[in-house]
């Protein structure tokens, strides 16, 4: 298969399944207790111990809901992302 032919199949299939998602409107909400941007951040970064956490205890969740939507989604991307070394580990150039 040619390459530009497997780049559309997987593009394809990105988007058909990126289509199913949606969150509920009850899940975002505002207000002084719900969390924003900083507990996104937090959330983010703590996701590896949390994951782990919830395979054992339903009680422990990986991401807050209800939430006040792209600002607390912005912080846990740059939570995992960034803080969680996701860029830092990917951009090292490895020395032979």
């Amino acid at each position: 298969m040619a390459r530009s032919t497997r780049l559309l199949i997987a593009c394809s299939i990105a988007l058909l399944v990126s289509a199913c998602a949606s969150q509920i409107d009850a899940g975002v909400s505002a207000g002084e207790d719900v969390p924003g941007f900083w507990w996104g951040l937090w959330h983010g970064f703590i996701f590896p111990w949390a994951w782990i956490g919830s395979l054992f205890d339903s009680d422990i969740a990986v991401y807050a809901v209800p939430n006040t939507g792209a600002w607390y989604d912005f912080g846990f991307f740059v939570g995992i992302t960034v803080l969680g070394g996701g860029s830092w580990f990917s951009s090292k150039k490895r020395s032979n």
